[in-house]
């Protein structure tokens, strides 16, 4: 059961992005794995209630495959989050999304390991769909903003996620590419995995920092480092507030959609 209601919209923040709100009180919910990442700001936007925590801790700490995200999301879900957006950094895969494009993802594809990812390790057994990962109500919300904002945005796309902390070889690059995938990140699972397993909507707005490791037939485009993707991020950070600015007020009830009901027909018996 979820605790009260403190929040109605949670934010995680990624790489670069540790702070949201202004005048915001702090809570640490406990979880039954174990402590979260960071405490959860609790304030307002536009008088609703939002919920901001840094996945990656407050001084970036966590690096992606240490991230507790099963205690993350249940700790949103315990001061009454339903409904989350998770941005993130990404590099791309395509000549056509540029270091600065926003990518409102609508698919992943899991390539970490050993990273736990499921609140139902027995003894019920429970096979949630996973067919349409992110929730479309939050995806539009979050494409029609960005278009309001003239932030040049990309309405779907498929997002592989790596194990980290190090960066894509060139043949892993060239395969996801291949294989027409669109942008690389490290955090996306099971992030958004665990919210539909909580039955929470969760979407993603994906800034591209950089070009992964180059782009085939561009010899001029070099490959990502840490301190380019950092930086074309914070170049990006007032741009992503402004979006959630302007999408929070936006964001209305959860739905009876595909996130709330996806236990529904998810329980073997």
């Amino acid at each position: 059961m979820s605790g009260e209601r403190q929040a109605e919209i949670g934010v995680f923040g990624g790489s670069g992005f540790y702070e949201l709100l202004d005048d915001a009180g702090e809570v640490t919910p406990e979880t039954p794995y174990g402590p979260p990442s960071a405490a959860i700001r609790i304030g307002e936007i536009a008088g609703r209630r939002v919920a901001f925590m840094p996945r990656h801790g407050d001084r970036h700490e966590l690096p992606p495959h240490r991230i507790n995200y099963r205690a993350n999301v249940w700790a949103m879900r315990e001061v009454g989050v339903r409904r989350i957006v998770g941005p993130s950094a990404c590099g791309s895969l395509k000549p056509e999304l540029r270091p600065g494009t926003f990518v409102v993802v609508d698919q992943f594809v899991d390539r970490t390991s050993g990273r736990a990812d499921t609140y139902y390790d027995g003894p019920r057994t429970v096979h949630v769909s996973a067919a349409d990962p992110y929730c479309p109500d939050l995806r539009r919300v979050l494409v029609e903003c960005a278009g309001e904002l003239d932030i040049p945005v990309v309405d779907g796309g498929t997002v592989v996620v790596i194990q980290g902390p190090r960066f894509s070889t060139r043949a892993e690059s060239r395969w996801f590419a291949a294989a027409g995938w669109d942008v690389v990140n490290m955090t996306q699972y099971p992030e958004a995995w665990l919210a539909r397993e909580l039955g929470l909507c969760y979407a993603s707005v994906s800034i591209v920092t950089d070009y992964d490791v180059g782009l085939e037939g561009f010899p001029d485009v070099e490959p990502v480092s840490a301190d380019a993707a950092f930086r074309v991020f914070a170049e990006n950070l007032g741009r992503l507030r402004a979006l959630l600015f302007q999408a929070v007020p936006k964001i209305g009830p959860q739905p009876d959609d595909i996130c709330a009901t996806a236990l529904e027909s998810a329980i073997a018996r």
